[in-house]
């Protein structure tokens, strides 16, 4: 018998290992707590802009507004001079 001569396989070649996912790992209470937190940083971020929104819209000396009436009160004088008002008492219509 011939002994016969065997071919050396070739080593495949190696797979790179793809990247592990990332994994949030928490407890019901976990989660609860996180979503606690986060409604109350909402309700913070909402006060907030409801009371920037007032301090900015509606100053507390009210200086916005004088100004907005005196100068509605200016634009009247001047405009009423030559307007046609109405009488202030009205009359009925008799057919």
């Amino acid at each position: 018998m011939a002994a016969t001569t065997r071919k050396k396989k070739k080593a495949a070649p190696r797979r790179k290992k793809k990247a592990g996912r990332f994994r949030f790992q928490l407890s019901i209470a976990e989660v609860a707590g996180v979503g606690v937190v986060v409604f109350c940083l909402f309700l913070w971020m909402f006060l907030l802009g409801i009371w920037a929104g007032q301090t900015i819209l509606l100053p507390k000396d009210g200086s916005i507004a004088n100004r907005r009436h005196t100068v509605r009160k200016q634009q009247s004088t001047q405009a009423g001079r030559h307007l046609i008002r109405p009488r202030a008492v009205k009359r009925t219509v008799h057919p």
